[in-house]
């Protein structure tokens, strides 16, 4: 299985950072390009090729480069943030790709169950609605891993101290997908 990896947003955080916490300055494309880094690691050292780890603010240039890779698998890692008050993780697939869901349950439910993160569910991006334009236009199966909420003070907290953590529980969830799929 090979796997590409999209940190989201610019790297660096220019011109696009993402989300940033007000209070203490955490910013999403930091904390993004660290745990897909840390994921490199633990799916390298358990066998798993890794085709690209990509971090840009052209969507185009991501979704092409992981297309003509010819990946099996595409992640790209977010934090969330809306209104200081939600909280949790959610992780997003295709809404007809049964193999998205099957790859956005295993790792919601290694997030969820190692870092106690409130579990916001595994959801369906549809085009002209909600459609998230790497899920749509990536070939390989895709998720986009909503870690936590940068602007909740709990959730920030475990962005800014338990990278490591979230890498491992992302790692996981690809390599539980890569056995469900093996033992089919």
């Amino acid at each position: 299985m090979r796997v590409f990896l999209n940190p989201g947003h610019a790297p660096c955080g220019c011109p696009d950072p993402g989300a940033v916490n007000s209070g203490t300055g955490l910013r999403e494309c930091d904390v993004a390009k660290n745990i897909a880094d840390l994921v490199e690691r633990y799916l390298t050292k358990a066998g798993v090729s890794v085709s690209g780890n990509l971090q840009s603010d052209d969507l185009f240039e991501i979704v092409s480069t992981a297309n003509n890779l010819d990946v099996d698998v595409f992640v790209s890692i977010h934090c969330n943030a809306f209104n200081g008050v939600a909280n949790g993780t959610e992780v997003w697939h295709y809404h007809t790709s049964k193999f998205g869901k099957q790859l956005a349950e295993c790792i919601q439910r290694q997030i969820v169950d190692s870092l106690g993160t409130a579990d916001r569910g595994v959801k369906g991006a549809v085009p002209g609605k909600n459609g998230l334009y790497v899920l749509s236009n990536t070939d390989a199966v895709s998720v986009l891993v909503e870690t936590a909420f940068i602007d909740h003070v709990d959730d920030e907290v475990l962005l800014r101290t338990k990278q490591n953590e979230f890498a491992r529980a992302i790692a996981r969830g690809i390599t539980d997908f890569e056995q469900e799929t093996l033992n089919r």
